[in-house]
């Protein structure tokens, strides 16, 4: 299976499936002597952690990782890089493929079923197998890497939430919130009278036995101008790659987005202006173009709006047809998420992550 590596200079492999011994990964590109908090990676992967509230997956997974090689002991219970690959690994412990024996022969609607069977010649009906969400958990480890490699080098802070469920959104344009505003209720939104409606919303639909999507706002600040390749590389389009390979995503917009699309040039425009009196700071009066002109950052924050389908394993009865083309009757089963959006907030910013901490390093060598 090709196609489980992201990043150029900072990559990550991952490997495993939702209901194998474990899931883990393989990060090269870490510069020596970086400080590596453990508890840090845990604190991120515990915000992605099933089974933490009403409105997710019941599944439970203690998610503890484990670092395999790459590191030594440091000061305070901190570890120190090697610059050799970094080894980690994440047990499966609740999993129960019981759940999903009813789907050997049957493909779930807008599910991956029918194309894994089409690609592979065969699937792993057991939780989804390689496309189920559970092997994000892996994307999270090297996302909190990536984090504090860019809090080291160029003081870069990256944060996601919930703008939208379904019709329910926040009234404000997007903005960067701190960790502790975006946690403070279940469904990651930082507007409390927006996350009420958004919780009654999720726990209406999960009664119903359906689902809902919606959309994801990640804002990164403090990324220096120049990060980015001008062709196939661009800053955005790598954004844009990483953050499409996260399951159940279908849409991104960076800056205005399509809303830009109703404008004229001279309504679009970014105008520069001095942020220094001695003009050594150079800034936009807006921010349209969210951070990122000819495929290359330009100092100002990057905004991106992520679109989230709803989750395609509902509980109601649904048309569909098994492995010989028979139409049949099918209802899932097992336990999924009736909205991922808020599991999705430390996905989305270790994507992101993942893709600056690459740029950061390739940045180095652009120029003398």
């Amino acid at each position: 299976m090709a196609g489980n590596t992201l990043g150029k200079v900072f990559q990550i492999t991952t490997f495993g499936e939702s209901h194998g011994v474990a899931i883990g990964g393989i990060i090269d590109g870490i510069p020596a002597g970086l400080t590596i908090d453990i508890e840090g990676i845990q604190s991120d992967l515990d915000r992605r952690r099933p089974g933490t509230s009403e409105i997710t997956t019941p599944r439970k997974e203690d998610d503890k990782v484990v670092i395999l090689s790459g590191v030594l002991p440091a000061e305070d219970g901190l570890f120190v890089s090697t610059g050799t690959p970094m080894g980690f690994q994440l047990a499966n412990n609740d999993a129960k493929s019981a759940d999903y024996s009813h789907l050997e022969n049957a493909y779930r609607p807008s599910h991956a079923d029918y194309t894994y069977d089409a690609k592979y010649g065969l699937r792993d009906i057991r939780g989804g197998g390689r496309s189920s969400a559970r092997e994000t958990a892996c994307r999270v480890v090297g996302g909190a890497i990536a984090r504090q490699l860019l809090a080291a080098t160029d003081s870069v802070e990256i944060s996601a939430y919930v703008e939208r469920v379904q019709d329910i959104s926040v009234p404000f344009p997007p903005a960067f919130f701190s960790r502790k505003i975006v946690d403070a209720t279940v469904v990651r939104c930082p507007s409390r009278e927006v996350a009420n409606r958004m919780i009654q919303r999720i726990e209406t639909v999960r009664d119903e036995g359906d689902t809902v999507g919606g959309a994801i706002v990640v804002v990164a600040k403090n990324v220096p101008a120049g990060w980015g390749e001008p062709v196939f590389d661009k800053l955005h389009a790598d954004l844009a790659k990483a953050l499409m390979s996260i399951p159940a995503v279908k849409s991104l917009e960076i800056g205005a987005g399509l809303s830009g699309t109703l404008m004229k040039g001279s309504e679009h425009n970014d105008a520069f202006v001095s942020g220094e009196s001695d003009g050594t700071v150079i800034e936009t009066s807006t921010n349209r173009s969210g951070g990122i002109q000819g495929g290359i950052s330009n100092g100002e924050e990057i905004a991106i709006r992520i679109g989230f389908k709803p989750v395609a394993t509902i509980k109601k009865t649904q048309n569909t047809v098994n492995s010989d083309g028979k139409e049949i009757m099918l209802s899932g089963k097992g336990r999924h998420d009736p909205c991922v959006l808020p599991r999705a907030i430390p996905i989305v910013e270790a994507m992101v992550a993942l893709v600056l901490a690459d740029h950061s390093l390739r940045q180095r060598t652009s120029r003398l």
